[in-house]
């Protein structure tokens, strides 16, 4: 351990009463710790019960400080003091791996289709008989989920919990891609980037680490003890065709695939019973969710997309695009489309950073300001009549979030849904 005291004996400062920070408090409860006061930025959530009236000394008599991962140290109110004490510092799967009620874990970080590996590898271990608990960034706080000993873990992680993580150790790290996203938090790309990495920090030589080719020498260059997996998306593809499920037919979700498959290799799982286990696998809502087909239009809902990257992949597999994109950029992001405008019929420019995004695009592909989803959705269907394609994608994949005009990426696709809906009635 990293200290001398028993766990219940901790003490701890839960700063940040959202979702995780309560999930905190009801942990620390469950467990009998109850030498633990509470603080929020926003005075409306605080709460009276427990709640520290000088948070000076509570920074400084506290064992840790379960920092929630919305927090940012260089905007919190509490800056100074986050700073002087960020040794003190740890988070929600922090604790899990502190008080270890589990049988193995798995762990899933990475830019770009995080939820949707750790649905895959979910549903693939339970399809073979393994008792799974799936949580954390993905949706459930991780100290909500009904845990045993014989539980197999599956986590996600954002950049925000690792940059502070002190324990966490998992039987299996996994660091599906890396690029540009939440730079305004972390500061920098190199910050963004260690924060990544410190999923293998403290891995022993029984555990394992699951990475790409491309980051093979960072890894090395760490000194790492976990054993090196290097997935091969070749070796996936070979086998790919014996999946009998329509949604792994796009190339979008290759890349992912060959980690889940390289796990399940390493869990004994045979080929056989991990592409017969795909085969009633159903795509998480809002990443390149294909809800509508109507005559020769197909509706594709991808408001998760708010990176250029995260875009990228679907205007690489697809078609005839009437694309919907705008909102709120990602710090340093750029729209490269030099190998993907020939698959982009057009461009409908949302949100309120039009600007941007017509610097972007102008002098690449066809495009119209159109503003929001409904003079969108309205503008394309009249395109497409003109254009006459045997066969029409309309795409939203926003390659930036939503907060100028929806207050979650869900509600912008759940909105995007229901107008597609409706003027598919109307006009198709």
């Amino acid at each position: 351990m990293f200290f001398d005291k028993k766990l219940t004996e901790l003490s701890f400062l839960v700063y940040g009463l959202g979702l995780t920070g309560r999930s905190v408090i009801n942990f620390l409860k469950k467990n009998n710790i109850n030498n633990y006061t509470v603080w929020d930025d926003n005075n409306k959530n605080m709460t009276k019960k427990k709640k520290t009236f000088n948070i000076n000394k509570s920074f400084k008599s506290v064992d840790f400080i379960v920092l929630s991962p919305g927090v940012s140290l260089n905007n919190s109110k509490n800056k100074k003091n986050l700073i002087k004490y960020k040794k003190k510092i740890i988070t929600d799967i922090d604790l899990i791996f502190l008080f270890k009620k589990f049988s193995k874990s798995i762990v899933v970080t990475g830019t770009n289709g995080k939820s949707t590996t750790c649905k895959i590898i979910d549903h693939v271990l339970k399809k073979n008989g393994f008792k799974t608990v799936i949580g954390g960034n993905i949706g459930t706080p991780i100290l909500d989920l009904n845990i045993n000993k014989n539980s197999y873990l599956i986590i996600e992680a954002s950049s925000f919990q690792l940059s502070h993580s002190k324990f966490i150790r998992p039987d299996f790290a996994v660091l599906l891609n890396i690029s540009n996203d939440h730079l305004d938090w972390h500061g920098s790309m190199k910050n963004y980037v260690n924060s990544k990495f410190k999923l293998f920090r403290l891995q022993k030589n029984n555990q394992y680490s699951l990475i790409s080719n491309k980051y093979k020498l960072s890894y090395k260059k760490k000194k790492f003890l976990g054993k090196l997996i290097i997935p091969k998306i070749h070796v996936y593809k070979k086998f790919k065709i014996k999946i009998k499920n329509s949604y792994f037919n796009s190339n979008i979700n290759d890349e992912n695939m060959s980690f889940v498959y390289s796990l399940a290799k390493k869990l004994k799982i045979s080929n056989s019973s991990f592409f017969r286990s795909l085969k009633t696998f159903k795509g998480l809502e809002h990443r390149y969710e294909v809800f509508l087909k109507k005559k020769n239009h197909t509706f594709i809902n991808d408001s998760k997309a708010t990176s250029f990257q995260a875009t990228k992949f679907a205007l690489e597999n697809t078609k005839n695009i009437f694309w919907i994109v705008g909102g709120l950029p990602k710090k340093n992001d750029k729209i490269q489309l030099k190998n993907l405008k020939k698959n982009i019929a057009k461009s409908y420019i949302i949100g309120r950073h039009t600007n941007f995004f017509k610097k972007q695009i102008k002098n690449e592909i066809d495009y119209k300001v159109t503003k929001n989803l409904k003079n969108s959705i309205i503008q394309v269907l009249k395109d497409i009549k003109i254009l006459k394609y045997k066969y029409n994608n309309i795409l939203l994949s926003p390659a930036s979030a939503s907060f100028d005009q929806f207050i979650n990426f869900e509600k912008r696709g759940e909105k995007f849904k229901e107008l597609s809906r409706h003027y598919a009635r109307k006009y198709i």
